[in-house]
């Protein structure tokens, strides 16, 4: 009977490491699943949206969606999506800022949408650092530039702003870390020691001091909110938040009531700041 249970024991600690080895191998294809097919700009009605392209590394060319502001004061949102789908899913969650007269560039990260690559947290935050930079080019100044991530993207976001202070920041279902919520749905592994990505926002919203609007479902069940409040409880004033009692991972913008606090939010905090 002992060696009944030696060998079922082996044979359970065998399996968990193999387990181990495979989610380590396989941990950036479950964190980046990307959508891998080319989207349309034509399928979206927008006649004065284009591409745009800039070059993170050398021989590395994305393509990204800017839509330019109604005037030259009003500012421009550089969005950041989730780790998820790809630019052309989120232009309708993103109409109605551009019908408020804001600007829109939609960032294509590498791997996503047609674009060449492999995602992981170094490459994608240069591919950050190269879209700012296009604005920066564009002749848009940084006292105009929103930063606006979701999920993942607002991952890359806290990075970016870290770095290069925007006008304002905007963070839709926010993570601590993707590290925090890694180990929150997979309890059973040591996830801290074995991931690749960490994409630590707790560790840099401090260096943050631009205002913030945070914003996130009770009803989230891919990021649960206590992560959100974690970051939120974390940052700098001047802060404001929405934790929406209905709303869930990906449904925010869908309710009014937030569409407007966000509008308000960057007339509010950039438009003033982008007039001369």
């Amino acid at each position: 009977m002992k060696g009944f249970f030696m060998q079922l024991l082996w044979g359970a600690l065998i399996a968990y490491c193999i387990i181990l080895v495979v989610m380590f191998l396989a941990q950036r294809n479950l964190l980046y699943p990307a959508g891998r097919e080319t989207p349309r700009l034509t399928d979206h009605a927008l006649p004065d949206m284009e591409a745009v392209e800039t070059e993170p590394e050398a021989g590395l060319r994305l393509t990204h969606w800017f839509h330019p502001p109604a005037s030259p004061e009003q500012p421009v949102i550089l969005y950041f999506h989730g780790n998820a789908g790809h630019r052309g899913d989120r232009v309708p969650k993103m109409r109605p800022l551009i019908d408020a007269g804001f600007g829109l560039l939609i960032t294509g990260y590498r791997g996503y949408g047609g674009n060449p690559g492999n995602p992981s947290e170094a490459g994608l935050r240069a591919d950050a650092r190269s879209v700012h930079d296009w604005l920066l080019e564009a002749g848009y100044d940084s006292g105009q530039i929103v930063i606006f991530g979701e999920s993942l993207g607002t991952a890359v976001s806290v990075a970016l702003a870290s770095e290069r202070p925007p006008a304002a920041l905007i963070l839709e279902a926010p993570p601590s870390s993707i590290a925090d919520v890694a180990a929150a749905h997979y309890w059973y592994l040591p996830v801290r020691l074995l991931i690749r990505d960490p994409w630590d926002s707790l560790a840099r919203i401090g260096s943050i001091s631009v205002p913030l609007f945070l914003m996130h479902g009770e009803r989230d069940h891919i990021v649960p909110v206590r992560f959100g409040r974690k970051l939120y409880e974390a940052a700098n004033e001047p802060k404001q938040a929405i934790f929406h009692d209905d709303a869930m991972h990906t449904d925010l913008l869908d309710y009014g009531d937030v569409v407007e606090a966000v509008i308000a939010f960057i007339r509010d905090k950039a438009v003033l700041r982008a007039q001369p």
